[in-house]
């Protein structure tokens, strides 16, 4: 692929993406915009400031770096020019002129889906977003997400189970992966699918690019699914960029007193679609795709309390019947059952170990959903 004068632009240290394609378009093309001097970029709409820090050249230093990045066959630049890039992006007021790609570039023409949340999810959350990551693989959307430590890593994980295709997107340059603890989970991406950002080699982590990348994920994607988020999430960020480019809003809910469920709760307000599990998201962004999927003819319980595992001693289900899905202490629990302590604290660990309950921080216990058992 010739990135040609798009590439030149996106380098360029001052010539942000709105101005460039504002410049193309009143030029005729990217290599008259990126040819163009001073005052025809002045009459171009420019003013003399602006035009003056149009024409910077690309740094010498910065042009070698991309050049050396370029050369391994897996590495390649895709352009707006180019027949895979992300056309949703195009709709965008600013899509990026350049994105740098590790791995399969087809992937990014593919329909696809958001999947973001929680750095720190509740182990439930965490679960769920792995089930909806392998789910939306299955059905042949590409899973979107940021790469993220926490729900992000636990959506691609979930494609990357099922064979992809998935596509991570960076906030920093593509041979400085963050975070680190992710370099691995970053290779199984791009094998999977692709792993992609507008920041060229080089360049660092910085606070102002995490918008940026959420741009990305939010412009590219039918819609975008927040599992858990708290009230100043950047996750929230991300839904909001989707729902401003015109794409569908999804968010999971939560225990109401969980801190992660209220950013969830406020979309949900605001008029985001509740999501319970993967064919909620495919009967909102794919319809044509839910109703291919085929289906079990098992009826499901009304709910997941009415669903208990087989063979539960008396006591066990009693102590059961006690706990719901948001977190209870054991000293609640006590009192709730009139088990002794020692009792309670020695079925809560079984029920663990057979994944009918989970544990949250401050010693307290909830009951886990059928469906979010893997």
């Amino acid at each position: 692929m010739n990135a040609g004068a798009w590439l030149e632009l996106a380098l360029r240290p001052a010539a942000g993406p709105g101005t460039v394609m504002a410049m193309v378009r009143e030029l005729g093309s990217p290599t008259a915009a990126a040819g163009a001097d001073i005052p025809t970029l002045m009459e171009a709409g420019l003013s003399r400031h602006r035009a003056q820090r149009f024409v910077e050249p690309v740094p010498l230093e910065l042009r070698q770096r991309t050049e050396a990045w370029l050369e391994r066959s897996d590495h390649l630049v895709v352009t707006p020019a180019d027949d895979v890039y992300p056309p949703a992006l195009l709709q965008t007021t600013d899509p990026p002129l350049a994105l740098f790609v590790v791995g399969d570039p087809d992937y990014l023409a593919w329909p696809g889906v958001a999947v973001v949340g929680s750095r720190r999810p509740s182990p439930s959350g965490r679960e769920l977003a792995e089930e909806l990551g392998r789910e939306l693989a299955r059905a042949g959307l590409v899973v979107v997400s940021g790469l993220a430590l926490g729900t992000d890593g636990a959506a691609h994980r979930g494609a990357v189970a099922a064979g992809g295709p998935t596509v991570g997107v960076l906030g920093c340059g593509p041979d400085r992966i963050y975070p680190r603890r992710n370099v691995e989970l970053a290779e199984a991406v791009a094998g999977a699918g692709a792993v992609i950002t507008e920041f060229p080699p080089g360049t660092g982590v910085a606070r102002g690019h995490f918008p940026r990348r959420n741009r990305i994920i939010a412009g590219m994607t039918l819609g975008t699914t927040v599992v858990e988020a708290a009230t100043r999430s950047g996750s929230l960020i991300t839904a909001r960029l989707a729902a401003e480019a015109g794409r569908e809003v999804l968010a999971v809910p939560g225990p109401v007193r969980s801190p992660t469920s209220r950013g969830c709760h406020r979309l949900i307000r605001e008029g985001a679609r509740l999501v319970e599990g993967v064919e909620d998201i495919l009967e909102e962004v794919a319809p044509g795709v839910a109703a291919a999927r085929p289906t079990s003819g098992a009826a499901e319980p009304t709910s997941a309390a009415e669903a208990e595992p087989e063979g539960l001693e008396p006591e066990a289900r009693k102590l059961l019947g006690c706990l719901g899905f948001e977190p209870e202490s054991v000293d609640n629990l006590v009192e709730r059952s009139g088990l002794t302590a020692d009792t309670v604290s020695a079925m809560l660990i079984r029920l663990e170990l057979q994944g009918v309950v989970e544990s949250a921080p401050g010693g307290r216990f909830s009951r886990v959903a059928t469906g979010a058992r893997p």
